[in-house]
Order: structure tokens, then sequence, then C-alpha cells
């Protein structure tokens, strides 16, 4: 992943001895520095009359590119000393960070740190800063976790800036939860999304190179478990199909992509997509999802951004007293796979085989999560819990004898029913551990609701 970069001012009222400002501020950069951070500091600043050391900092923040700006507060400083630097950065979000005192010779000195943010926060917030208030106490470890998750979180909203998804196609069986408002997803989050048609993966096809297709065939044959014997043509067909894919992947510059499946790949060139999604996932670490499931693909970039992880999709199949059934009827990425990639001949229902992943899939703790956009608004609907390996089922419509899907039952940490009255699609984005603070941080960098 990317390092956060930080812009970094300290704070204290001009009756604090510099030195001990510049000792409290040198020692919040070293634990910054220690999260791994890059780290732009200047100052400390304090309330003089011409605001000199201010405009100083200013000036050299602003020849500083840094994903957020760090408001460390030293000591009691008014207010306005503070706002008079942080307003020249008022669209860049900001960690309002209270230090604390120290002990001398029995007694706990203070230069009243939390006298300043107390007097910053109501303001910074009626100002519309986006920012997250942390602060140290006496003999308390530093809130690190808390710092990092809202360096995440800003690092995240500056890629979500500049990414990119492309759609071969739109709105897969004339879905709407599919569907995506263009001018508000550039306007709130900045992802862009471009088209493209599945003719030019046709006319690809023939341009493919034999030796890169002997290659990918090498690499499936190596990393992956055919459960019963495959046709070698059906193998080659969808390297072919990966191969056409890959050069406009590369070419565009696609954080993520989304293929017309059923109405597309499957109803008109007759070959189920999966192993051409793992192929993209697992060659180009690049986030997968089918359907045209644009809003799908959006919340993965999300968690790939702040975590590093290639999120995957699941559907849900059914829900229980205390969790929830779900699967893919087609893939998953190999990140997410428990033990080996396993893939197998199938038929569903009208459409001709292809290869489906049949891999077992990695449980733990979960958050599962969904952008929602509506009518150019939106909200992150998100839950925790603990998924497990799922009871034997099987999907109505697979020749027999069916195949057991890529799933896992989760144990969700509230009620089903709580989870039910909010869900907003059959697709959930599935990241490994706890990732509720992250998520909420950057949702409120990008102004999201929490639902």
């Amino acid at each position: 992943m990317d390092a956060i970069k930080a812009g970094f001012i300290g704070f204290a009222e001009r009756n604090i001895p510099n030195e001990v400002a510049k000792r409290l501020c040198k020692t919040a950069v070293s634990q910054l520095l220690s999260l791994g951070w890059d780290v732009c500091e200047t100052g400390p600043v304090s309330d003089d009359d011409t605001y000199e050391e201010a405009d100083t900092a200013i000036t050299r923040l602003k020849k500083q590119e840094f994903n957020l700006l760090v408001v460390c507060i030293a000591g009691w400083i008014p207010t306005h000393a503070v706002i008079h630097v942080t307003d020249q950065f008022r669209y860049v979000p900001m960690l309002l960070w209270g230090l604390t005192g120290w002990m001398e010779d029995g007694r706990f000195i203070t230069t009243a740190p939390q006298a300043g943010t107390t007097a910053l926060r109501q303001v910074m917030q009626g100002l519309g800063y986006r920012f997250r208030y942390v602060y140290n106490r006496i003999d308390q470890p530093i809130p690190l976790e808390q710092i990092n998750h809202f360096g995440q979180a800003a690092l995240a909203a500056d890629l979500l800036r500049t990414a990119r998804i492309g759609s071969m196609g739109y709105r897969d069986m004339l879905l709407y939860g599919t569907m995506f408002d263009g001018l508000s997803l550039r306007r709130d989050i900045g992802v862009e999304v471009e088209f493209f048609e599945m003719l030019e993966i046709i006319r690809n096809l023939d341009q493919t190179d034999e030796a890169e297709v002997q290659k990918i065939t090498a690499y499936c044959m190596k990393n992956w478990i055919f459960d019963k014997p495959i046709d070698q043509s059906v193998l080659i067909k969808g390297i072919k199909y990966f191969l056409a894919l890959r050069e406009i992947i590369q070419r565009r510059k696609f954080d993520a992509v989304t293929l017309i499946d059923v109405d597309g790949m499957k109803k008109l060139e007759g070959f189920p997509p999966a192993m051409v999604f793992m192929l993209i996932a697992d060659q180009l670490d690049v986030c997968t999802i089918p359907e045209n499931d644009i809003i799908g693909n959006v919340t993965q970039l999300m968690i790939k951004f702040l975590t590093g992880q290639q999120a995957h999709y699941m559907e849900f199949y059914e829900f229980f007293e205390d969790r929830v059934l779900i699967g893919v009827p087609d893939y998953i990425p190999s990140s997410a796979v428990y033990g080996d990639v396993h893939l197998l001949p199938a038929r569903f229902g009208q459409f001709q085989g292809s290869l489906l992943n049949v891999s077992r899939v990695r449980d733990g703790r979960v958050t599962l999560l969904r952008l929602i956009e509506d009518r150019g608004s939106y909200s992150m609907h998100l839950v925790v819990g603990t998924a497990v390996q799922p009871r034997s089922w099987e999907e109505y419509g697979w020749t027999q004898p069916a195949p057991q899907l890529p799933s896992l039952e989760v144990i969700l940490d509230q009620p089903v029913s709580q989870f039910a009255d909010k869900v907003a699609s059959q697709h959930t984005i599935v990241a490994y551990g706890d990732w509720t603070d992250s998520i909420e941080q950057l949702c409120l960098i990008l102004g999201i609701q929490i639902i």
C-alpha cells in the first residue's frame, strides 16, 4: 500500500515556552513516523499578533502534497490562531490531536492542551471541516490505531479521486440495484466510470499472442486443481477472453472492472466468465464483480484502498435466526480461498458448462458492506460478523450431482432482522477483519451516511 502522507502543524499559546512545545510536537511526529507515515512538519505556531509564525507555516505546507493535515495541539491556544492556518486547507481531511502533560517530581504538569481542542472541536465542525478528534491521556497508550485508521481513510479518499472503473455493457438482467449516477459518483467520491463494448473483446480474440496463451495455460495448470477432466478448448477460450480484456484494462488503466454476465457473456457468447474474473483478479490485482455492478466495484475499491485486500463479492442466499448464508455461483479470487483453488466443469439451467470455482472460502471475522446510491446521495450499510464454514447445501438448478458453491455462514453481531431491514442489494462485499472504524472515517471524509 502507498504510504500515508501527512502535513503536521503544532500549536501552543505564546506564553508556553517554545522549547516545551517543540519537545511535545517532536514526540508526536515520532509516533506518526512509527506508523510508516511520511510527515512534513512545521511549527509549532503560537498566537503572535501578526500571524507571522502561522503564515510561515502556511507557506511551507502549501509547497507539499499530503493526504491529511495533523492539527496538533500541544497546549492552550486561542482559536483564531489555529483557524487562520486550517482554513487555508479546509478541503483537506484533518486530525485534531490534543497531546497531554507529563509527570515531574510526583506532580502532573499540563499545558492545558484539551482547553485548546475543546475550544476548537465545535468550531471546526461548524466550519464544515472533515476531521477526527483524538486526545492523549496521561499514563495511557497514545490512540495510534484511531489515528492510523483516519490516515488510511484520508489516503483512500485521495486514491478514489483518481480511480477508474471499466464496465463492459450496462445493467445486466435489467437490474435496478446496479445502476449508478455518474455525476454524483464523480462529485462525491471521485470515481470515473468508463464503458466498453463486448464487441471490442470479441474482436481482440484473434489478436491474442499464442506465447501468452501458453504462459497463462501453464499458470492455470500449476495453480488450479480440476476436480474432473476438463475440455482443454474451454480453458483456452477463457484464457483468450482474459487476454483480450487485459489489453483494455491495462491500456485504460482500470482499477476495477465489471462485465455483462447473464445477458452478455453467457447469453451471447455461451461462456460463463468465472475463470476470466479469476484471472483478472489474480493476475492483474484488479477488483472484479459480475453483472455490471458498478456500485459494488466502488465498494471494493474503498476496501482495497483502506486495507490492501482484494475484497470479493458474495450474494445472499438465505437468512437464518442468527446468521446469513452468502455464496457465489461462479468465482472468488485466490486471496479468499481456504486451501487450494478448485475448479469444476458444471452446468446451470440453460447455460452451457464452463469452469466453476468450487473452492472453500476463508472464514473468521469479516465485515460485510455495501455502498448505496439513492437519487444522487450515498450511504453505507455495513455489519460485522464471524464467518464459519457452511452446512451442506446446494442451489437448485445445477446439473446433478450439484456442486457445493463457494460460501460462508456469517453469524452477525446484530440481529438478522435488524440487518435485513436495511439491506439494499443481493450483492455484498466481504472484507476480512473488523474494519468498522476505518470505513466510518472514510465515510466521514466523503460525507457518506452510515446506516
